[in-house]
């Protein structure tokens, strides 16, 4: 029979699997491949996802990491910003083009074309040629309106200086051909990559959670994970949940330290609702209309516990729920090191 994982098991394997039981001794690129990527809407978010999950992390060396293109930053899942590692850049971005480009038609509703769409791609390689540009610049070149979904006709990053801690918006574009190189492997082969890097990093889940995560069919995420070796549980409402043969369930009962994450985790998203971290009675004060970036969040004993704000050095806390001194103690003491981060 499948083996039936309770809540907190589940929990506790997943804060595992985000490294937020115990920081990875892996170089950051490493990081984040096991951790399956970090959204970045929020610059500044790069550094504090990665100083959670990290043991040695600086700053600075965050920065250099982002000149030197070890790690990239584009628009890549549910057209959303985020960091990956050199390595996963084109897997990921060949992996989820034609099913962003149908959905992005789908929406836009005859108001743009692909035909439409492809000019304005050659339009912008040209530009694009003699160097990055602006987002201004590239509405002068193409129009804002066209701007907005360029990317899935172009693959763009992020080039630093922009979407820096120093420098925070993202505005800056350039070729991905150009900096990160050619184009390499086969669509195919980037969805498999694609669904090991979420079950690594999120596992065990339903093929639902994958698609959502990914932003493909469900019909995609089976014929990816048929290329895998993979097991199935069952959660406590009897839904199949499957995983790569080997991957660590962790024991409920393992302690968990409290971390802190920033706006926008992975972690907090609706494909991670059955582990708990966020608890329900919570979300609407995470994520709501008039509060589109979210908040940055604090963990104890595994879940979402309250908000946190850095201001002059200084951290300071919302929580949600009456915490224990011990509790408050340890959180306050991680709080510290962050805010000497922060500064």
């Amino acid at each position: 029979m499948e083996r039936i994982l309770t809540d907190r098991e589940l929990n506790r394997t997943l804060l595992h699997r985000q490294l937020l039981l115990e920081r990875s001794q892996a170089d950051p690129p490493e990081v984040l491949e096991l951790m399956a990527g970090l959204q970045a809407q929020y610059s500044p978010a790069i550094y504090i996802g990665l100083w959670s999950r990290a043991a040695r992390i600086e700053r600075d060396a965050v920065t250099k990491l982002l000149h030197d293109r070890a790690i990239i930053q584009g628009t890549l899942l549910r057209s959303t910003i985020h960091v990956v590692s050199r390595r996963d850049y084109w897997p990921w971005a060949l992996a989820i083009r034609e099913n962003r480009r149908v959905q992005a038609l789908r929406a836009w509703q005859g108001t743009l074309t692909a035909d439409e769409m492809e000019q304005a791609a050659e339009s912008l390689r040209a530009a694009l040629a003699d160097g990055p540009l602006k987002q201004g610049e590239i509405d002068e070149v193409i129009g804002a309106d066209r701007r907005r979904g360029i990317g899935l006709w172009l693959d763009l990053v992020r080039q630093p200086p922009s979407g820096t801690w120093e420098r925070r918006r993202a505005d800056l574009y350039t070729l991905a051909e150009d900096w990160v190189g050619p184009p390499d492997g086969t669509v195919e082969d980037g969805q498999v990559q694609l669904v090991r890097r979420y079950l690594t990093g999120f596992g065990p889940a339903a093929r639902k959670e994958i698609a959502n995560w990914a932003g493909l069919p469900v019909a995609t995420v089976k014929t990816a994970l048929a290329e895998l070796d993979t097991v199935t549980y069952r959660d406590t409402a009897g839904t199949e949940l499957v995983d790569l043969a080997g991957g660590p369930i962790v024991d409920g009962d393992t302690d968990a330290p409290p971390r802190f994450l920033a706006n926008w985790d992975a972690a907090l998203l609706v494909h991670a609702r059955r582990s708990g971290i966020l608890p329900e009675e919570f979300r609407k004060r995470i994520f709501h209309v008039r509060a589109p970036q979210s908040f940055p969040v604090f963990l104890v004993d595994g879940a979402v516990a309250g908000t946190w704000k850095a201001a002059d050095g200084t951290l300071t806390y919302d929580e949600f729920r009456p915490l224990t001194a011990t509790e408050r103690e340890r959180l306050h003491a991680e709080g510290e090191r962050l805010a000497r981060f922060h500064a």
